[in-house]
């Protein structure tokens, strides 16, 4: 009797099991409608066109993978400045995206929304239409000027995938150095 309740037992937990595999389930997708990466983008640079303190000329770039098994399409990217020696303010209207990289520019990527918060220090960039999984892009930051001072700054990367419910993911931080002039 003990053995036919623990056959039945396992029976129906493969049973269960098998018939899990079979339901519809749309990838990166939750039932609520909340969408997330199914593998995650990576932050792959962070550099910078100058390197030297008080530069106007200077551009900052951030160059994104997002795999072909991503699952979403990547809608938004929040560049965060963390505490530094000193806050940078950028030019929103300046912002510029592309397929590739720094070195390897594609072709130019359409910004629906760039919007710099002086408040929480960060850069929120909207795409439409959303990068597809299976792309390399770069974002350029135009900021106002380089720090006047000298030191490391490091800005948050986080990545939100296309839907009214996004659910972020932090790629890490970009590291920009820069050097006093000695002349």
């Amino acid at each position: 009797m003990k053995t036919l309740r623990v056959y039945r037992f396992v029976l129906s937990n493969l049973l269960m099991s098998f018939f899990v595999f079979l339901l519809p389930v749309q990838a990166g997708q939750l039932n609520n409608g909340q969408t997330f990466f199914d593998h995650p983008p990576l932050l792959l640079e962070a550099s910078t066109t100058y390197k030297e303190v008080w530069v106007w000329a200077a551009r900052y770039y951030f160059t994104i993978f997002l795999p072909d098994n991503a699952g979403e399409p990547l809608k938004q990217v929040v560049f965060q400045q963390k505490p530094s020696p000193e806050m940078i303010d950028f030019y929103p209207e300046k912002t510029i995206a592309f397929m590739g990289t720094r070195d390897e520019r594609g072709k130019g990527l359409n910004i629906q929304q760039s919007q710099w918060n002086p408040e929480t220090n960060s850069m929120t960039i909207t795409f439409d239409p959303p990068i597809p999984p299976g792309a390399t892009i770069t974002v350029g930051l135009k900021p106002l000027q380089n720090p006047s001072v000298a030191g490391t700054y490091l800005f948050g990367v986080t990545v939100f995938p296309e839907g009214a419910i996004a659910q972020s993911m932090y790629l890490g931080v970009g590291r920009l150095h820069f050097y006093k002039n000695y002349w």
